[in-house]
Order: structure tokens, then sequence, then C-alpha cells
């Protein structure tokens, strides 16, 4: 498995996949081609199709010289490698080409080139499976957290401390921010009104938690900063539970450093084995997994057993099985910032279920991760970010 560094990333909202992954990519084909006259961008299949609403042109053209670069939005049906697939081409003033790249946006900001191996020294971790995280840490007597750091670069606490203050630092900005979301649908920021309904009656903290879930949903919605926590459009999940954790029970940033590395392993389990893009798998691959994620943390904050931990991260994900990519209009908005508040509860919940029924469970992790990424594959292209189905194309404001 990859670092959590290739899991946890800052960067601008609202997609990981359609805006973050291909300012990487043009990043990547600038440094390889700096002088070129012209340059022209064809993006395909969920990257054309909800291209737009998730501004991925502007995220290219934050990269490219705008007046030298053309972007394409190519709708066809076609073969591709991925469904976020994007080429980019550099031309001399004559038209002649220069050289031209083919790249997958394959979920959380992270690109490969197509038909790129993964390189081997990119694989820090020796295990693919929960299974063999698991057995690994019950051998050695360690925590899933204990683990990450164990086989990370010496300075990653310092790099989950810029994690965990960017998390922060987002659901602060969007408790604080009124008015209307960018776009044609003029959704109305209501992080600030779940925050005032909590502080009227500070009993019921699922008003609480669905607040901080908002506000960083909303800001991703906004092409603000958060982190990919797997992505940005599941961003809101995590940090809500861990803000709500570290707050109602006054724990140390070290305790929920340790929670964002077991939150980071269970979620590196799916990354390597599956999938957390939505155009490959559906909204399940992308809130399915955070959810999972926020469970684990919230399981490492409890003190919960290997066992529990994992029972608490398959029934988050085993419930979201199925679950559609549908984004009205492309907007990272309808359905996407609710199921992020949804979500938060429904990791509490998975925690709460698994601590009261552990040694019970007959379905593994790592069972479910493979069972999610069928599911995703099996799912019609309609419901995988393309834009044509579901809630998508029944809202027809746009």
């Amino acid at each position: 498995m990859q670092s959590l560094r290739e899991l946890y990333k800052i960067g601008r909202g609202p997609s990981s996949s359609h805006t973050m992954g291909p300012e990487r990519a043009a990043r990547d084909f600038m440094a390889r081609y700096p002088a070129a006259a012209e340059y022209r961008v064809v993006l395909y299949g969920s990257l054309a199709r909800t291209g737009k609403g998730h501004l991925t042109d502007r995220a290219l053209l934050g990269v490219l010289p705008a007046d030298r670069t053309k972007i394409v939005f190519d709708c066809s049906d076609r073969p591709l490698p991925h469904p976020n697939t994007l080429e980019i081409g550099a031309y001399r003033e004559d038209g002649e080409p220069l050289g031209s790249v083919v790249y997958l946006s394959v979920g959380g900001g992270t690109i490969r080139e197509a038909g790129a191996p993964v390189c081997p020294a990119d694989e820090i971790y020796p295990f693919r499976s929960f299974a063999e995280i698991r057995a690994y840490c019950e051998l050695e007597q360690i925590s899933l957290g204990d683990a990450a750091f164990r086989f990370e670069r010496p300075d990653f606490g310092a790099y989950l401390a810029q994690i965990w203050k960017s998390m922060k630092e987002t659901a602060r900005r969007g408790l604080t921010r009124e008015g209307m979301l960018p776009g044609e649908l003029h959704i109305e920021r209501k992080a600030p009104t779940l925050y005032r309904a909590y502080c009227k009656d500070r009993t019921d903290s699922k008003r609480l938690i669905c607040s901080y879930a908002y506000a960083t949903a909303e800001e991703n919605a906004s092409g603000g900063v958060i982190v990919t926590a797997p992505t940005c459009g599941a961003s809101g999940v995590l940090p809500a539970v861990l803000l709500y954790l570290q707050e109602q029970g006054g724990l140390s940033d070290e305790t929920i450093l340790r929670a964002l590395a077991a939150a980071g392993m269970v979620g590196n389990v799916v990354k390597t084995n599956a999938t957390v893009s939505g155009a490959e798998a559906g909204c399940q691959a992308e809130i399915g997994t955070a959810t999972s994620m926020a469970a684990a943390a919230a399981c490492s904050i409890f003190g919960a057993s290997l066992e529990t931990t994992e029972y608490a991260a398959e029934i988050a994900l085993e419930h979201q099985l199925g679950l559609t990519c549908d984004p009205v209009c492309g907007y990272v908005q309808i359905p996407c910032i609710e199921r992020n508040a949804v979500a938060a509860l429904r990791a509490l919940d998975s925690a709460d279920l698994a601590d009261v029924l552990s040694g019970t469970r007959k379905i593994s992790f790592d069972l479910i991760v493979r069972t999610m990424y069928e599911t995703g594959k099996d799912l019609d292209a309609r419901y995988r970010e393309t834009g044509e189905g579901g809630l998508a194309s029944g809202y027809k404001i746009c």
C-alpha cells in the first residue's frame, strides 16, 4: 500500500477527481512541455459530462496558459482506460505536435499515466488487505494508528498535524459563511443554521455533528480548501466525527492524529483493492469509504479492539453498497452535501453497534471492499458520476 500522504491531500474542491486530479496532471504536463505555443486538453467520460459543474476547466486553466489552451469536452461513448480520462497535448506555433500524455484521475486527487505501472518505490506498506494489517498489529500488539506511524516517514506526525489543522480551519470557515453556493442550483448554505439550532438545544448532538459535516462539504462545493478523506466529495464525514469527539471528550490533538492514522489505514485498503472514485464505482466508493474511515477513527478514540474496529468499518461500508453518484447538474451539492452529514451520523452508529456486538461478526472488511468494487462495476454508467441518471436526470432546473 502507498503512503497515507496519497490519501490525505490538502487542495481545492469541489472534486478530487475532477479538479485536484486534472490540476496535478496539468502541472506534470507543464513540467514536460513548458515552452509549447499551444496546449489542447480533451476530457473524456465523467470528466467531460460533469466537468463544467465540477469546475474542471477552471482547475486546468489555473495551471495551463489560458490564452493558449483549448479545452474540449468529448462526451462521445468510447472505450476508456478509466471513467476519468484526459489527454493533454502540446503543439508548436505551426501546429505540429510536440507530444501528448493520457492521464487517469483515479480518485482522491491521485493521477496515473495511462499504461504506466505503479512505482514499487511508492509502496511503503507490506500489506494489501485488512486481514494482513490486523494480523501484523495483533502479532506486534499495536493499534492501527501505531502501524501507520511505523511505516511512514519520521515526519508523519507533523504531516498529520497539518492535515488536522486544515480540517479544523475548513469546518470553522464553513460554520460562519452564509449565503448561496456558486452555480445555477441556488443552494443556500445550511451549516450556520444547523449550528445555531444546536446552540439552542445543546442536548441534540446530531445537529452539531451535521453542522460540522455541512460546513466542510459546503466549503468544498464552493471551491474552498479541504482535505481529501478520501475524496473532496466525501471530505465532510471524517472531520465532523473527529471534531465532535474531540470537543465532547476534551481530547488531545495527539489522540486525534492517531485516529486519523487509523482511519487512513482503512481508507488505504479500499483505495488499494477497489477504488475511491465515484466515476468508477458510484458514491459508495466515496461516501462509503469515508464512513468506514470515520467509524475506524471513532474506534481508535474509544480504544476499541481490532475486532471491533473491523466490525465497525465493515458495517459502515456494507450498508452503503449500491449508493449511486448522481450529482444534479454536475455540481457537488445535491445530494452530496446532505450525504456527508448522514454518513457522519452513520459512522458513529456503526462504531456503537460494533462495540455492543463485537465478536459476532460474520463478514470481513476485505469481503465488503471486494463486494463494493464488484457492485460499482455492475452499476449502470448513468449512476457513476456522469450526470445522466438518478437525481441528476430527475431534477430538471438545469
